[in-house]
């Protein structure tokens, strides 16, 4: 069952590469006293993913900024290695997006958002959605029908509900 609006965000520990290499990270410590936004997305380096869905959020950066959001979260079912390549690939790393992996899918699955697609060579992957989170508590979820397609999920479109 997917997660809805109004619904408190699931614990998860997701990666991200620190200075010694691969370290967990408590979304729930992220999230509490605070206001963030997560997009998710089906993988790194990908079309989609990698030329319109992480672009539109380092262009609003300092939208979201302005409008009391602490923190930009990009999750996606990819190692944490590549999901640092790839913050790295795009310039959200400049930019101050955060990316963190959710490498076993175990938070995408909690979500209900997880989906397959093997001609495609996507197994386990998260849907395309964006959600903002205050305090722990998801006030907001764009969620794109369409893994090939950035639209209700985008940050112009995040930004008006944030």
């Amino acid at each position: 069952m997917a997660i809805s609006q109004g619904d408190m965000l699931p614990e998860a520990t997701l990666l991200r590469v620190g200075d010694n290499g691969p370290e967990p990270v408590e979304l729930g410590s992220l999230a509490k006293g605070r206001k963030i936004v997560i997009f998710a997305l089906p993988g790194a380096y990908t079309g989609t993913c990698t030329n319109a869905h992480v672009p539109s959020f380092i262009e609003t950066k300092d939208e979201f900024t302005a409008k009391g959001v602490d923190e930009i979260i990009c999750i996606a079912v990819n190692d944490p290695f590549v999901m640092d390549s790839w913050s790295r690939h795009t310039g959200a790393d400049k930019a101050g997006i955060t990316f963190l992996a959710d490498s076993e899918a175990n938070f995408t699955k909690s979500m209900g958002m997880d989906f397959s697609a093997p001609p495609a060579g996507l197994i386990n992957r998260s849907k395309r959605y964006a959600m903002v989170v205050e305090d722990g508590k998801i006030t907001a979820l764009n969620l794109d029908d369409n893994p090939g397609v950035c639209e209700t999920s985008c940050g112009k479109a995040v930004l008006e509900v944030a």
